[in-house]
């Protein structure tokens, strides 16, 4: 049984974060997109986002999702998920992501490291708990 979910999760989050990589590289504006991230997230999938960042809260089901997706292309020109490291890889998920981006509003560039702990079942993302180490540097990059 660990395994199989094992190999789900991993799976799983590898396409999602193939089709995310793609949307924020398109420039991240179009609610159309979802169309490519749909199969990975449950209908009732919750994320959420520390509440101080620009694009902070809960964010529930594909409009949930989608609304988010939407406000990440607002707030960043670029975000680019460099290195992943895959720490646990059952029913829950830990993911280690180096990221590089660029804020749309004011063009300061951060580094940093992105923490999720994500939830798996049945195939799909019911959950998505992500954790940063510096909130404060994120929102003030992008404050104008």
């Amino acid at each position: 049984m660990t395994k199989s979910i094992t190999t789900e999760s991993v799976t799983v989050l590898t396409g999602m974060y193939a089709a995310e990589a793609e949307y924020l590289n398109e420039g991240g504006s179009s609610d159309a997109f979802f169309e490519r991230l749909a199969p990975f997230f449950a209908p009732d999938v919750e994320l959420r986002q520390a509440d101080a960042l620009p694009y902070g809260g809960i964010w529930r089901g594909h409009k949930g999702i989608t609304q988010f997706f939407l406000r990440m292309g607002e707030v960043w020109e670029s975000f680019d998920m460099r290195e992943q490291e895959f720490l646990a890889t059952g029913e829950t998920a830990v993911v280690l992501t180096q990221v590089r981006a660029r804020a749309r509003a004011t063009g300061r560039e951060l580094s940093f490291p992105l923490l999720q702990a994500i939830t798996v079942k049945g195939g799909r993302i019911t959950e998505v708990r992500p954790f940063y180490w510096d909130t404060q540097a994120i929102a003030d990059a992008c404050a104008m």
